[in-house]
């Protein structure tokens, strides 16, 4: 579905160049979870970055489905992260003046066409289906942090993508919402959503079924779970 293919990428700051990424190559196939894996400075979110085409590579390329990153045109890159991919991170980023249903509904707010019953339908679907139905016209302030997290991801699922990448997603919350926020990603992966995971959080891993690690910028190991 996505192959990295030899992709470097460095950083310059102070007039001193940084190698984050130093030839790393790996698969993902269509329904799996992959994890990304490794300490803080191996590079591992800057390569769900280039993955998801928010930054380009110095070198390499990304093919999505038979079709090179470095071949498209900017509107093509905009079209896969609209249509074919979504993002969550370590912090939720919503809208603190609306409620949980008007964030999830953001997506739809950016077309030319004014959102439809069916992608409201979609909204309080993808609320459900994170456990927050009935929490729907509550402000983010008025949800905890692990609800505020699962609003992130029923908007990134409610224009049902076939990819997500997800970059820490539990990095800012306690045990037993980091649990419950693993869970949901899990069994979106078991319904067919294929999950692109960054963690330094090895129990987390387990939740994959392909573990890449990374240090300093190269790929250590990739582990394989047996069917």
């Amino acid at each position: 579905m996505l192959k990295v293919d030899n992709i470097y990428k460095s950083y310059v700051g102070s007039g001193v160049v940084t190698q984050v990424l130093n030839g790393v190559s790996l698969e993902v196939n269509r329904g799996e979870f992959v994890c990304l894996l490794g300490r803080s400075g191996s590079g591992k979110s800057t390569l769900l970055n280039i993955m998801s085409s928010l930054l380009d590579a110095d070198k390499g390329d990304i093919i999505y489905m038979d079709q090179t990153f470095r071949g498209m045109k900017r509107c093509e890159t905009d079209r896969f992260r609209r249509e074919e991919a979504a993002m969550i991170f370590q912090f939720h980023h919503l809208m603190p003046y609306m409620t949980a249903f008007e964030n999830v509904m953001l997506p739809f707010l950016s077309g030319l066409r004014p959102a439809g019953k069916e992608q409201k339908t979609s909204a309080y679907e993808a609320l459900a289906k994170v456990g927050l139905a009935g929490k729907e016209k509550r402000l983010p302030s008025q949800l905890s942090g692990g609800e505020q997290q699962r609003v992130a991801i029923a908007r990134a699922i409610v224009g049902k993508p076939a990819i997500l990448f997800a970059d820490e997603p539990t990095g800012s919350l306690d045990k037993a919402n980091g649990d419950a926020v693993m869970k949901i990603l899990s069994d979106l992966n078991k319904e067919g959503l294929t999950v692109v995971m960054v963690t330094h959080q090895r129990d987390y891993a387990e939740y994959a079924h392909k573990v890449v690690e990374l240090s300093d910028g190269n790929v250590d190991s990739i582990k394989v779970k047996s069917a």
